[in-house]
């Protein structure tokens, strides 16, 4: 057997993944929290060059990041199989609910997704969901995770679905692994990617010092100074977060903040958050990690440069719909286009969550909107 090490953070939902994957497969392997172990966070620094968890060591391998395929590579993974009653795209919110109303109704049914929990995965704190006063995004999506691996007909594969297309009565899918998935009826449930900032030195300084998963990276910078980018809800709940953990925390905002009020309240009490209003990021600097970001007063164009250790981008997301091209409506924000019940301009095509035009992106009512997707297809397959 080979010789595996996760490095993880106690609250990343990746590393989560990462460490049922290999449960799963029977494959051993040492947990080093570098979350709590800086000593060890320095040495995974050293071996992947990355400041973002989680970090496999395979022998001398280095992976970064829940790479599925590749785990699949190393580990074997299974055949996609079928035809399935139901083929699920996504494993948040929506999709999980979808799969467990489609195997109450005796469907067969696959989930195809590179992460279980989306979107919902990388919220602090989770405050208006029926039945919780409060709960972390990680602990509400392991919730939804088990109830759907309880349930019958239900086979969840995580993967990357690359393509999709229909044959006849039934619909083909293509993922990043090589796996092929047939279906009689699709759910579209596969939410939004991160917008990115589109500035000079992103794609070198990402997982150096840029990050994609605050509440997975957040405790590596402990101490440290960080920026936060965005005014949104998510920007300003990581701003407070990181005002815990970091000493000193610049929040950069394009034009005004535009959170809830609750969030409002509880930045204006945070002493350690500088916030530049009307200001726009133009670069990233540094030398080999990240150690500066420059901002630009949007009146005045007036730059500045600030030294930073991270930065957490909350600017916005982008549907996830790239492989959905001429295979269903679709607005001009790349969002699927459905009505009341949840199904698309395609017939035998349904879609739910965040990937589509509803105006409400939340958790609650993308789990509504899986159910009412499901009971579609349901209706589709049986009429």
């Amino acid at each position: 057997m080979p010789r595996v090490t996760v490095y993880y953070t106690q609250n990343c939902p990746y590393c989560r993944m990462v460490k049922a994957y290999l449960d799963r497969r029977g494959v051993d392997y040492r947990a080093i929290d570098v979350g709590t172990d800086h000593e060890q966070a320095r040495k995974m620094v050293e071996l992947s060059g990355q400041y973002g968890v989680p970090v496999i060591t395979v022998d001398d391998e280095v992976i970064v990041g829940f790479d599925a395929a590749k785990l699949d590579e190393l580990f074997g993974g299974g055949a996609g199989e079928g035809p399935y009653d139901v083929l699920i795209v996504g494993a948040g919110p929506a999709g999980l609910t979808a799969a467990v109303y489609c195997s109450r109704k005796m469907l067969q049914t696959a989930i195809v997704s590179e992460n279980i929990g989306g979107q919902a995965l990388e919220s602090w704190a989770i405050e208006n969901y029926m039945g919780y006063r409060v709960v972390s995004g990680t602990d509400l999506m392991q919730k939804f995770e088990e109830q759907a691996r309880s349930m019958q007909n239900i086979h969840l594969d995580l993967d990357r679905v690359q393509s999709l297309g229909r044959e006849g009565e039934v619909f083909i899918a293509q993922t990043a692994s090589g796996r092929t998935y047939l279906a009689r009826s699709v759910i579209l449930a596969q939410g939004k990617r991160r917008r990115k900032l589109g500035v000079e030195g992103e794609e070198r300084y990402l997982g150096r010092g840029l990050s994609v998963c605050a509440t997975c990276d957040g405790p590596l910078f402990r101490g440290k100074v960080v920026a936060v980018i965005g005014g949104g809800n998510s920007a300003l709940q990581t701003a407070i977060e990181m005002s815990g953990i970091a000493r000193e925390v610049h929040l950069v905002v394009r034009s005004a903040i535009k959170a809830d009020p609750v969030y409002v309240e509880r930045y204006e009490e945070r002493k350690n958050i500088a916030t530049y209003l009307d200001h726009t990021v133009t670069a990233l600097h540094g030398n080999g990690v990240l150690t500066g970001v420059t901002i630009r007063e949007n009146k005045s164009g007036e730059e500045k440069t600030i030294a930073v250790d991270g930065v957490f981008a909350e600017i916005g997301w982008i549907p996830n719909t790239d492989l959905l091209e001429g295979l269903v409506p679709l607005n001009d924000q790349k969002e699927v286009i459905i009505d009341i019940n949840c199904t698309t301009g395609t017939p035998g095509i349904f879609a739910a969550g965040d990937v589509t035009n509803i105006r409400t992106k939340q958790v609650i009512t993308a789990a509504g909107e899986g159910a009412k997707a499901a009971l579609a297809a349901y209706t589709y397959l049986t009429r």
